[in-house]
């Protein structure tokens, strides 16, 4: 019986949500104010489709997840009820906190629509499963993947969502260098230690389109490596990565899209790219018979590399200047959710493929 991977997602989500609500976690303060005062307030005046959508969908996922964790030992009503419950104490404790935030107002119809978003995710899990798309889901996964693939499966799930941010490079997550350097060095301002700091003669400078070429094919790359460790048979290594090729193109398609009108989809899209994509593909072909030490051994050559040139590429400020104009932009980027996903995914893959490595050499 392998372990669920809705629990360590759930538990993500509900991560998310937190930060989410409660951005940009500063000016904490009490404003004079009972901070359950918003449940008998009356109603806001002023709200959008937009924000109940959002209010809506952002809590939907969690009651999915919640409700198929309960499932595996309970019954379905109880999962739904058990999720349910858990949406409307998560969503309470994020608008009573929002109380002591000046920036963040707290409000029973927001409170209302998170709990109807949770109840309605609960329902769509509690039909998949009366159904039986839940067992064919676990049949498939047993087919397809070896019984502790449910941290890789987590990590995959996440990929596209990290996706949703538009980076610099496409497909070029885990670019952190440089925001490092100014966050330590704004830490340590006004302090000796500040001289420690060893500063860059020169400042980050653009890609090359050969550099760019290699981190895309790269960044793709990676992901296919991570699933083809999981994966028992090369059949389904193929459909696999014609399936990570879709999910990539598609969700950066739609980044730019939110992000700066449906008339640049594809903007992104060029030589370097499309050359990138083209030698990933191919990388991912040669790769489909390799045995699973072959795999995670190319997958850590692979990050490495990666990171290596990724980091040596100037953060690009248009994005976050573009996305504070955008109300789709602003959704996606969910308070720099999808941001910071993008930031820690590949860091996280190589702490996964290295706890993997090492605890399989144990066993042996």
């Amino acid at each position: 019986m392998h372990k669920t991977s809705a629990w360590p997602l759930a538990w993500i989500y509900i991560a998310l949500v937190a930060y989410a609500s409660l951005y940009p976690f500063s000016d904490w303060r009490d404003q004079g104010i009972a901070p359950w005062t918003f449940l008998t307030a009356a109603p806001p005046k002023y709200w959008t489709g937009f924000d109940v959508a959002t209010n809506v969908l952002g809590y939907a996922p969690l009651g999915f997840l919640l409700a198929l964790s309960a499932m595996r030992s309970h019954r379905v009503v109880r999962g739904v009820m058990a999720a349910t419950l858990a949406g409307a104490l998560l969503s309470l404790t994020m608008e009573t906190l929002q109380s002591y935030l000046p920036v963040r107002v707290p409000s029973n119809l927001d409170l209302a629509l998170n709990v109807a978003g949770a109840w309605l995710g609960a329902l769509l899990a509690s039909a998949l499963e009366r159904v039986g798309a839940v067992d064919r889901w676990s049949r498939f996964r047993g087919r397809w993947f070896v019984p502790e693939a449910r941290g890789a499966l987590v990590l995959l799930a996440l990929w596209p969502v990290a996706l949703l941010f538009p980076a610099a490079v496409p497909f070029g997550l885990g670019q952190v260098f440089e925001r490092l350097e100014t966050a330590l060095a704004d830490a340590l301002l006004d302090t000796p230690f500040l001289d420690w700091l060893p500063l860059r003669e020169i400042e980050l400078q653009p890609l090359i389109p050969f550099a760019e070429m290699v981190c895309v094919m790269l960044g793709l790359l990676t992901p296919i490596l991570l699933g083809y460790c999981i994966i028992r048979s090369v059949a389904h290594r193929a459909w696999f990565l014609l399936a990570v090729l879709l999910a990539g193109l598609g969700t950066s398609a739609l980044s730019a899209a939110l992000s700066w009108g449906p008339e640049h989809a594809w903007a992104w899209f060029g030589a370097p790219v499309k050359a990138g994509l083209a030698l990933a593909v191919l990388s991912g072909l040669a790769m489909l018979a390799a045995h699973k030490r072959v795999s995670v051994a190319v997958l850590l050559l692979a990050l490495g590399l990666y990171l290596s040139l990724i980091n040596q590429a100037p953060a690009n400020p248009y994005f976050a200047q573009t996305l504070q104009a955008w109300e789709q932009g602003r959704f996606i980027r969910f308070h720099g959710v999808a941001q910071w996903l993008g930031w820690l995914w590949p860091y996280a893959t190589l702490a996964y493929v290295l706890t993997q490595a090492w605890s399989r050499e144990a066993r042996n």
